[in-house]
């Protein structure tokens, strides 16, 4: 669906503040967590344990069940792939797990594990990457709005004119597919700005650093690199920055303030975008804990208390959104830790 000039701006408006988090009573609080079950096993299973957002949104997601008084199992491989997950799947039915929070790294193939996983009564949230097979998904931000602000942060970067390339994650990756789809819609409406080449960097550090080099030398005219995964800004930011290239090509996407600090100070990566990871793994854990514990369904219109995060209701998909992404740069990289 095309925004009206109004909306966009009221949307891009958004990017650039943080959703207020209200403070929630204690007794609402308290209430809310006596709804749900303790000492019940929770399996997180991110894309892969080397990638440092998927670290962080981890720990979010063990704070939030260390204080409702369950347990946390991290598992997965060291690779952006599906049988890289299908392990850590199978172990969680094996031990009789109560819920699994998956970060999926194909949307098709872990499905008939995950569906057996349910049919043991094992509830099944995906959150960063959904799943066609879950009861929830926990949705870091709107996915047309990710996908059109990356767009619109680098076209204005570039003024609205040159070459630019993306670096994506898998590429079966359905968060990244469906960000890049929005980024190609938005840029119908700038015609001089050309998109040449989307390169896959598997979030895998050396794979990442390889094809952003070979971008460099394929495409001596490009302005720009999208990256909308952390483990690829980061190393596209670190190759433009030896290479010399920085403020000739200009690096923004996904990414965590404290990686990219350096890239943002020096002028290598103008901006970045992204939510807080750690407050995502939170509300995974909530969702996860509250559809085990049989508190709440995946029904739209079903809601709960995610401890410090307030409260959330299920969407149209079965989905829950955390929040507004929001746009880091110079004027307050120094603000943030994480």
């Amino acid at each position: 669906m095309l925004l009206t000039r109004g909306r966009r701006a009221r949307r891009v408006a958004v990017i650039a503040t943080v959703v207020a988090v209200g403070v929630i009573g204690t007794t609402v609080a308290a209430q809310a967590t006596s709804k749900l079950k303790k000492g019940q096993t929770v399996y997180y299973i991110p894309k892969d344990t080397l990638n440092p957002y998927e670290v962080i949104a981890d720990r979010g997601g063990k704070l939030a069940l260390t204080a409702i008084g369950n347990k946390q199992v991290v598992q997965s491989g060291t690779k952006d792939t599906a049988a890289a997950q299908l392990p850590a799947i199978q172990t969680a039915i094996q031990t009789g797990a109560n819920a699994i929070v998956i970060a999926g790294n194909d949307p098709a193939a872990l499905c008939p594990q995950l569906k057996q996983a349910m049919a043991k009564g094992i509830a099944v949230v995906t959150f960063d990457s959904d799943t066609n097979c879950r009861q929830l998904f926990i949705n870091q931000a709107d996915t047309e709005t990710i996908g059109r602000s990356q767009i619109q942060q680098l076209g204005k970067e570039m003024h609205y004119t040159g070459e630019f390339a993306i670096l994506s994650a898998a590429s079966t990756a359905s968060n990244q597919n469906a960000w890049i789809k929005f980024m190609k819609i938005e840029l119908k409406k700038f015609p001089k700005v050309k998109l040449v080449s989307t390169v896959y960097g598997n979030d895998d550090p050396t794979t990442a650093t390889q094809v952003t080099q070979g971008l460099l030398q394929h495409f001596p005219k490009l302005k720009g690199i999208i990256s909308p995964t952390t483990v690829g800004i980061l190393a596209a930011a670190q190759v433009v920055d030896a290479a010399g290239d920085k403020g000739k090509v200009l690096v923004t996407g996904l990414g965590t303030p404290l990686e990219m600090k350096k890239y943002i100070l020096n002028g290598t990566s103008p901006d970045v975008i992204l939510w807080n990871p750690a407050n995502l793994g939170y509300l995974a854990a909530y969702a996860a804990v509250e559809l085990a514990s049989r508190a709440i369904t995946n029904a739209q219109g079903q809601s709960f208390v995610a401890g410090k995060l307030g409260k959330f209701s299920v969407g149209a998909g079965h989905t829950i959104l955390l929040g507004a992404p929001f746009v880091f740069n110079k004027a307050n990289i120094d603000k943030f830790n994480f």
